[in-house]
């Protein structure tokens, strides 16, 4: 397996396997890579023939009191991590070479409407750095799929948006979310987490899970339910963000009729920030 820095080089690199008629799949990531990241790549090693990894903690997509300074930098534990796994190339650039002239004067995408939403409302401009940084690998790989998880389901829609609306020549495919043994999403942040505060981190999975089973077996007060999921968190320590029932297409209020429904929630427990969602598809509209 073999790193590169510079655009340059990895166009180099890619141009050789296209030429061999290689499919090339890119897993984007800002590395401190866990179990749940080699899966995505183990994805791409069945969807494609040569698997870029990318390593970047994008700057643009962090606010000005979030944990940009102190995000882990773990770029020798992951090569060999995704050496294990198969991983065939990995893409590790520094902040000047994916913003060559600054973050301030750079050309920003933003995706209207759904990045407003969720995760968006509270931590604004975030979606417009994911959207930049993604359609800059894009360009800068060229890959003919590319594969993210469905933990962070909004940043999914998101990048299904940008690369339909831009007609980008991209195939977006997503893998489930990866969990502990408890239920808890993988996630780098995870390890912020106080030995205590890790032990019920899982209630905020439990609670989705609570959600999902009232509705399946027939509730529809969406609101109610929502508002019920999220006093119970705030009793048991966390400072829930949002626990929302939305449509899982739009990421707007869940109404009535919608088959496919995803509730989604985001919420701070000591200085960590959780987020998890569950899906589910109702068969009586």
């Amino acid at each position: 397996m073999k790193t590169v820095h510079t655009v340059s080089e990895l166009r180099s690199e890619l141009q050789s396997q296209r030429e061999a008629g290689a499919r090339i799949a890119l897993v984007p990531t800002m590395g401190n890579l866990h179990a749940g990241h080699l899966a995505l790549v183990e994805e791409a090693r069945q969807k494609a023939d040569f698997v870029v990894t990318s390593i970047f903690v994008n700057p643009l997509q962090f606010g000005p009191n979030e944990d940009l300074d102190s995000y882990p930098r773990t770029l020798a534990d992951d090569q060999q991590k995704l050496d294990s796994r198969g991983n065939d190339l990995v893409f590790a650039p520094s902040v000047r070479e994916v913003y060559p002239h600054g973050m301030e004067y750079h050309t920003h995408i933003t995706v209207p409407a759904i990045t407003e939403l969720h995760c968006g409302a509270s931590r604004p401009g975030h979606f417009t750095g994911v959207a930049t940084v993604v359609t800059l690998l894009f360009n800068m790989t060229h890959p003919d799929v590319a594969i993210f998880g469905e933990k962070d389901f909004q940043q999914l829609a998101v990048i299904r948006k940008l690369t339909q609306d831009l007609h980008l020549p991209v195939e977006i495919q997503s893998a489930p979310t990866y969990r502990e043994s408890d239920g808890l999403a993988m996630s780098s942040r995870n390890n912020y987490l106080s030995a205590s505060d890790r032990e019920r981190a899982v209630r905020l999975y439990q609670m989705l899970c609570w959600a999902r089973q009232v509705i399946l077996e027939g509730r529809r007060d969406y609101s109610t339910i929502s508002d019920e999921a999220t006093r119970t968190l705030d009793n048991e320590g966390f400072h829930p963000d949002y626990l929302n029932i939305v449509n899982s297409e739009t990421l707007e209020p869940a109404a009535l009729k919608d088959p496919h429904i995803t509730i989604l929630a985001a919420a701070w427990l000591g200085q960590t920030r959780l987020i998890d969602n569950v899906s589910l598809i109702l068969d009586d509209n």
